[in-house]
């Protein structure tokens, strides 16, 4: 693809593959453009439940492409954070629909911290997670500091960031940053069974579970109680809650509309 993205829609399932499998799926203007539209306009399908995102060839995502930065025309490091990093972040978080990262190789840079900000991360053997921004004295960006305390501890963050060395898939499993690790090959067909049960379930609850993990981040336990409250009123009203209590009644599977 020319803006080096494809966008696959399978049923319920949308699959985003960052397509420049010769640079690693390096991040350009035109692929962070793409990146963006494709999950706002997911976002806004209804008929979509679950996002794959992965990445073609031997990597996910080798982060941002350096010679792209050669040119003088590149706008300032933190023009492009705010313009076009910061709102796929935003995006990735703000869509109902769960993402699952499904990482096939090398994660580094702003391609790791992309797939931090995903709800889910599954790996192949050969991936590999690398914050190297300091190898080329830059500051680790696009959430990576926000994200990898929270998925790893302070401790390990610190270690990933400051030092640098790679993370395989073996000890991203054991430090919690992926939920499991399968073969390179195995990998599409392990996101897709997961993303198939995230599309089973209701959408509307789906969205507002993702809302309250956000929050317990930046709120004591009383206002986690509360916000709890509001999004469970939320959810106890609509049709997928009643539809769920039926179907189990009936032990039945549910069929959720998202109503």
């Amino acid at each position: 693809m020319p803006d080096g993205l494809r966008v696959e829609v399978d049923g319920p399932v949308a699959t985003l593959i960052l397509d420049r499998p010769s640079a690693l799926n390096a991040l350009t203007v035109p692929m962070k453009r793409a990146l963006l539209a494709a999950l706002e306009e997911i976002a806004a399908d209804r008929s979509v439940r679950a996002v794959i995102l992965t990445g073609a060839g031997r990597a996910f995502c080798a982060g941002q492409d350096l010679a792209e930065r050669d040119d003088p025309a590149a706008v300032p490091l933190d023009i492009e954070l705010r313009e076009r990093y910061n709102p796929i972040i935003r995006a990735l978080r703000s869509m109902g629909q769960p993402v699952i990262a499904a990482i096939n190789g090398v994660a580094a840079g702003a391609g790791a911290s992309i797939a931090f900000a995903c709800d889910i991360r599954i790996a192949a053997e050969e991936a590999r997670f690398v914050l190297a921004f300091g190898r080329i004295g830059l500051v680790p960006d696009s959430g990576a500091t926000w994200f990898l305390p929270r998925l790893v501890g302070s401790a390990r963050a610190a270690e990933m960031a400051l030092v640098g060395d790679p993370i395989d898939a073996e000890q991203a499993l054991r430090i919690g940053l992926v939920s499991k690790v399968v073969p390179r090959d195995e990998l599409l067909a392990a996101a897709r069974v997961l993303a198939d049960q995230l599309a089973a379930g209701a959408p509307l609850a789906l969205a507002l579970t993702k809302q309250a993990l956000d929050r317990t981040w930046s709120i004591d336990l009383d206002d986690a109680l509360d916000g709890e409250a509001r999004l469970q009123g939320i959810a106890g009203g609509t049709a997928d809650h009643a539809e769920g209590l039926s179907a189990f009644r009936e032990k039945r599977p549910p069929r959720f509309t998202g109503t």
